[in-house]
């Protein structure tokens, strides 16, 4: 007698079109996880160092280390109340109180503002600004007092557990959203704001000085705007080194050996950061600044300058660049990605004439509406 086999059972086309609307569910969800990340979210690669180079780590270099990856793995404090710390570097009095007053109304509460006044001290025009002084010393442009002020004026916001992140600004600097924006833009963010750029050039790497080695080796000398925003992380980061900072201090200043100038402020932070925490910065800065002309210094917009459409196109521009010093100029262009998504780069801008600013309160609510 023959044994009749039985026939095979097929699944259903049913059941294989809910299979694979779960298997396509899934995957769209891990790529937006992936290109979307929520707003704390904190990168795999914060949870080990940077893999040590083939030389055996000083024992500052280790010790260093260590104190970073504490600062980073460890998860950020929460608070009820996050703030954003304003931070003004500045000579004396600042010209753009008025229109700072304007950005800051009604959103008590959500800010902070400290001033480091480096020559005189400043008079104020507006009540928000009366008190926020803290202790500043002398800043001389190019040299390691830039970055002492920095670390000063973090080390007094850091007081307040509050203060989630944290914007440097200059006293020519002026905002070019309303605060809802800039707040939401900062601490929503995955990263802090921090430009950095690899330039072969006489006014990039021809600074780095031999004397840095072993801890800081030329290939990874950056270069970058000193306008910085950063998260609560690296501003504790910032003012804990010791090791780096002393390096810059000693061997990155005007008047170097072989006709050199290095300006700390330009090269102290990119640096660290690409050694450090590559993964953890946007490489570029939230403050636009305007390199155009090709001089020692930027653009300067006087009031006849400051009109609607300078400012929304500086507020249109999603595509940050950076171009090298060397004789072959080149144009390195890149999307500023906020978690993934592409969006406008600043937040502000600099520098600004004193005398533009009844041009600058007369724009503020046609140019900051979103």
């Amino acid at each position: 007698m023959k044994v009749v086999p039985l026939p095979r059972l097929r699944a259903a086309p049913k059941r294989r079109a809910w299979i694979l609307a779960v298997a396509a569910f899934i995957f769209i969800a891990l790529a937006w996880a992936y290109l979307y990340p929520p707003p704390h979210y904190t990168s795999p690669v914060r949870d080990w160092l940077p893999a040590e180079p083939a030389r055996e780590l000083t024992d500052e270099e280790r010790a260093s280390r260590v104190v970073f990856r504490q600062i980073l793995t460890t998860p950020p404090v929460r608070s009820k109340n996050s703030k954003i710390a304003f931070m003004f570097l500045t000579p004396g009095t600042l010209p753009f109180e008025r229109l700072w007053e304007k950005f800051f109304e009604g959103h008590e509460g959500r800010y902070t503002i400290y001033i480091h006044a480096s020559r005189e001290k400043p008079e104020h025009v507006s009540p928000i600004f009366v008190g926020r002084e803290i202790h500043s010393e002398k800043v001389t442009w190019g040299k390691i007092s830039m970055v002492d002020a920095e670390r000063r004026l973090l080390a007094n916001a850091l007081q307040d557990i509050d203060n989630q992140h944290f914007v440097l600004l200059s006293d020519s600097c002026v905002p070019l959203h309303n605060f809802d924006y800039v707040y939401d833009y900062l601490m929503g963010a995955n990263l802090s704001f921090i430009d950095c750029f690899y330039d072969p050039g006489p006014h990039g790497n021809f600074r780095y000085s031999q004397n840095m080695l072993p801890e800081v080796t030329e290939t990874d000398f950056r270069k970058g705007s000193q306008w910085f925003s950063v998260k609560r992380q690296h501003a504790l980061m910032i003012i804990a080194d010791s090791l780096y900072y002393t390096k810059f201090k000693l061997h990155c200043r005007p008047g170097m050996e072989d006709g050199r100038n290095c300006y700390a402020d330009e090269h102290y932070l990119p640096t660290v950061f690409h050694m450090m925490d590559p993964d953890g910065i946007a490489n570029w800065s939230v403050t636009h600044v305007d390199w155009s002309e090709g001089k020692w210094h930027p653009k300067a917009y006087r009031a006849k300058d400051v009109t609607f459409d300078l400012l929304k196109n500086i507020t249109s521009i999603d595509m940050n660049h950076h171009v090298t010093s060397d004789s072959k100029k080149v144009v390195t262009e890149k999307p500023c990605l906020w978690n993934g998504a592409k969006r406008p780069c600043y937040l502000f801008a600099r520098k600004f004439y004193p005398e533009s600013i009844n041009n600058l309160l007369t724009l503020f609510a046609n140019y900051t509406l979103i």
